[in-house]
């Protein structure tokens, strides 16, 4: 019987680590590797959706039909200064509203690991008279304004990002959103003074949720208006922000 159970405990030990690498089994083995699997669909156009209640980033990537699926999820870990947009300099806001990125927007260097700057100030933002600038999405899971992320998940997020920019997507739409705008939360939130610059986001929500097409954004009269048809639409995909990257937080 005792050698039945030293011959079963060698074979045990002699088992390939993989199936000894549980949550669990981590603890009681420390040097296991804890990477993540293989990113999907690397250097497909991507789409991004970012809401502040639920403390979520969304990434999509395009598929052969042209619509975007949910690739990953990754929880934020830190923003500040609660719901709504940011509108001046110093409010410690982080923003709300649609921006896109370009290649330039990178910045593999940042002090705070990575970053992707926001273009913050958009056009509706300047049409406010919003101010501030350098608002990020980064790492080291410490904001002031922009959206921090742990290292290892904006390590991934920054890789879509670039991937995608070298792989020939012009721009990056980044949607962002206080809560997941459905008919529900919209009610829930009608008290809120924000509300009708919300009611302004929704029709892009509700869009992509039907169809799994961003939503084309233009700025009509300081508003955000999806897909409108007016003869002289102020073409909001095609601005570019004066603020760059050479200062990031």
């Amino acid at each position: 019987m005792k050698k039945t159970v030293f011959y079963l405990s060698l074979c045990l030990l002699l088992l390939p680590v993989p199936l000894f690498a549980t949550t669990q089994n981590r603890l009681l083995w420390p040097g296991l590797s804890t990477e993540r699997p293989p990113l999907k669909h690397i250097g497909a156009e991507i789409f991004i959706q970012i809401f502040k209640e639920e403390k979520l980033l969304e990434l999509y990537t395009k598929d052969e039909e042209g619509r975007y699926q949910l690739t990953q999820s990754y929880p934020i870990c830190n923003y500040s200064g609660g719901l709504g947009p940011k509108t001046r300099k110093g409010d410690f806001k982080s923003p709300e509203g649609f921006y896109h990125v370009s290649l330039k927007q990178l910045k593999p260097d940042s002090r705070y690991y990575r970053a992707i700057n926001l273009g913050f100030p958009n056009e509706f933002d300047k049409s406010k008279g919003y101010s501030g600038n350098n608002l990020m999405i980064h790492g080291e899971c410490q904001s002031i304004g922009c959206y921090a992320m742990t290292n290892r998940y904006m390590d991934e997020i920054y890789q879509y990002a670039e991937k995608a920019l070298y792989h020939g997507q012009p721009e990056i739409k980044i949607n962002i959103y206080p809560f997941r705008m459905t008919p529900q939360n919209m009610r829930q939130h009608k008290n809120n003074g924000n509300y009708p610059f919300w009611k302004q986001l929704q029709p892009a929500y509700e869009q992509f949720a039907k169809t799994g097409i961003p939503a084309t954004i233009n700025v009509i009269g300081g508003r955000y208006s999806v897909n409108p048809k007016p003869e002289n639409p102020s073409p909001f995909w095609n601005t570019r922000s004066s603020d760059t990257i050479t200062q990031v937080k």
